[in-house]
């Protein structure tokens, strides 16, 4: 007599991707950290050591500059979820479904346009000229490494002198199949391409919204303010 086998379970289907993908800026965030930290150092000396109206303006200052350094370098990002996209801009949040989404934009800047005309900037993918620029350098590396990895394999089948079948190595490293694309380049690539994919779905659709960022434009206006009376009064 035979026991029976006890058959494995069929694999369950992975659950579909429900995170957002963010985008932020590295160097735009450790520029704020660093202008945080010396803006309150600054601001905290003048309040604890300082006399007559210093410490107030001192205060007043603080109150004005940290919203407004948080908004242009922490604040930024933008959210890629699979239903829509959502832009957190210096002073205000933006979100696009992707059906509402006509298309997205590289050039002196990133931004992404609505199907009602609307053009809204994406702070968190800042443009870079110059990497821009060496990706083009690297990229004609890269087309001239493949050129010649091609005349070395001819038509045997081999590799060049590195080995067999393999793409040609220059500096210690492989020159890449695809194009050379700058950063920022290639996060708008990975945009347009969820863009296209789920601009059709049903649950895609819907109406574009943007709200002010009243958490950071209520502190900043009412630093602005008391600065202002405080130098007026003298």
């Amino acid at each position: 007599m035979t026991t029976p086998e006890h058959q494995s379970p069929a694999p369950q289907p992975s659950a579909p991707e429900t995170k957002d993908r963010v985008y932020r800026s590295p160097a735009g965030m450790a520029g704020g950290v660093l202008l945080l930290g010396l803006v309150g150092w600054l601001g905290l000396d003048a309040i604890i050591v300082g006399d007559g109206r210093t410490p107030w303006l001192a205060l007043a200052s603080l109150i004005l500059l940290v919203p407004l350094i948080v908004a242009f370098t922490l604040r930024p990002a933008v959210f890629a979820g699979r239903d829509r996209l959502r832009v957190r801009n210096p002073f205000r949040v933006i979100v696009l479904p992707w059906g509402q989404v006509a298309s997205l934009r590289s050039g002196y800047s990133n931004e992404v346009v609505a199907a009602s005309g609307k053009k809204f900037q994406l702070w968190s993918i800042p443009v870079s000229l110059r990497a821009r620029k060496k990706a083009t350098r690297r990229e004609s590396r890269a087309a001239a490494g493949r050129t010649g990895g091609q005349d070395a394999r001819g038509g045997s089948g081999f590799g060049g002198i590195g080995g067999l079948g393999g793409g040609l190595s220059r500096g210690g490293g492989t020159v890449p199949d695809g194009p050379v694309r700058a950063e920022t380049d290639r996060v708008m690539d990975e945009l347009r391409e969820l863009w296209g994919a789920r601009e059709k779905e049903e649950t895609a659709q819907g109406e574009v919204t943007a709200r002010w960022a009243w958490e950071i434009l209520g502190p900043a206006v009412a630093g602005a303010v008391v600065l202002g009376i405080l130098l007026v009064v003298g």
